[in-house]
């Protein structure tokens, strides 16, 4: 069975993106050493990636060439995708979606993106692990890591290092 995972890096003050969608405050700190916890690393042992259509959106913007080409890549959203900047399917059905990727055996999920469909995935015990990397900054306003529904969980912390540029990772099974 496959596991689903999550993988985000937020800001201290717990936001991934700022209100107008932005990025930028991140992208100073690619050059980060990671170690063993690289997003090159992460992603090599990723089968499927999951991500909603805001997250797609923000990556279809982007004139850089589609990073998923070695994975299968499942877009959630309720609109169709008229010219898709890779390979990709789109679901609209969440609960049919968790069946279906329960049933993988071929390698993890990664739940990639935005904290409202990753809560959607939590909703349904639907995420085993979360790997979230705390970034030295304070947004003062944006997008949650999660979104506030109600829901409530008591995750196992896995462990918790300082890496570098003062950030944090935490890792988390529930």
């Amino acid at each position: 069975m496959a596991r689903i995972l999550g993988y985000i890096a937020a800001s201290l003050d717990g936001l991934i993106v700022r209100e107008d969608d932005n990025l930028d405050w991140l992208f100073k700190y690619n050059d980060m050493d990671l170690g063993e916890h690289d997003y090159r690393i992460f992603l090599s042992r990723i089968r499927t990636v999951v991500m909603g259509r805001g997250t797609y959106d923000f990556i279809a913007r982007d004139p850089s060439p589609w990073a998923y080409a070695d994975q299968r890549v499942i877009v959630v959203s309720s609109r169709p995708i008229d010219e898709p900047k890779g390979p990709l399917e789109v679901c609209g059905d969440i609960d049919a979606l968790v069946r279906e990727l329960r049933g993988l055996d071929d390698g993890d999920v990664w739940m990639m993106g935005g904290g409202q469909l990753q809560m959607a995935f939590l909703e349904r015990g639907a995420l085993d692990e979360i790997e979230i990397y705390v970034i030295p900054e304070m947004l003062g306003g944006g997008r949650p890591l999660f979104p506030l529904t109600g829901f409530r969980e008591s995750p196992t912390l896995v462990s918790a290092k300082a890496i570098d540029k003062g950030c944090v990772r935490l890792h988390y099974r529930f």
